[in-house]
This record gives C-alpha cells, structure tokens and sequence, in this order.
C-alpha cells in the first residue's frame, strides 16, 4: 500500500540562492545521512534530519522506496525552482522511478518540531 504525504504549501524560490549546490547535485547521489545496508541488489540509506536541519539537492536516478519512520513537516525545493511542503506521517511509503534521464534533484529541510526519519531503499538492479 501507498501513503500519499499532506501536501501543505507549493511556491516558487530562487535557484541563484543554491546554485553551487545545484550546480553539484546531479552527480550527488547521496541521497541519506548515512548507508545502513548495501550489496549487489540494494542500498539502504537512514535519513535523520533534526528541527531545521537540511540535507543538499541530491539526484535520485534509479529506482527507490521511503518509508517515515519519524514524521515531521518537511520543506522540498526543486531543481526547477519549485517547493513543496508537506507533512509526513509516521508509516507512509512511497516508491518512485527514475532514470539518469528522469533524475529527481532536490532537497529536504526539517522544518518541523520534531526529527523526521526516513529509511530509502535504492533498488540497484
């Protein structure tokens, strides 16, 4: 089953702002604070951001699920100048495709009370 994120609030920000970190990001493919689990088939990756913390625009180019093991209000930018805030739920999964031609490049700010935790899983094969 696949839990849909609140979506909050959409709007627009100025890239120039991140632009060494976007201009660094398509070849970011740390896409987590830190690798829990890897071998031929997957990557696990453990995301832990605290109130106002943020991670760096990151390119996603494989296949990939997340699952929120702590929910919080989360701020995302884009690599198109586009935002999304959305308020992610303890349990939520989602899965995304994507291809080095398909690339999702962006970031993740807690902008929460509380810490937000993910668990991804990069499927490699």
């Amino acid at each position: 089953m696949e839990a849909g994120t609140e979506l909050v609030e959409e709007g627009t920000f100025d890239p120039a702002e991140y632009a060494d970190e976007l201009a660094a990001a398509p070849s970011n493919y740390d896409v987590g604070t830190a690798v829990l689990f890897e071998n031929h088939k997957i990557r696990v990756w453990e995301i832990i951001l605290e109130p106002g913390q943020r991670g760096p625009f990151h390119a996603h180019t494989i296949n990939y699920f997340w699952t929120v093991v702590e929910g919080s209000r989360g701020l995302q930018r884009f690599a198109d100048g586009s935002y999304a805030v959305r308020d992610y739920l303890e349990g939520e999964t989602k899965y995304l495709e994507h291809t080095p031609e398909t690339a999702l490049i962006h970031d993740l700010e807690n902008i929460g009370e509380t810490n937000l935790r993910f668990v991804t899983v990069e499927l490699l094969d």
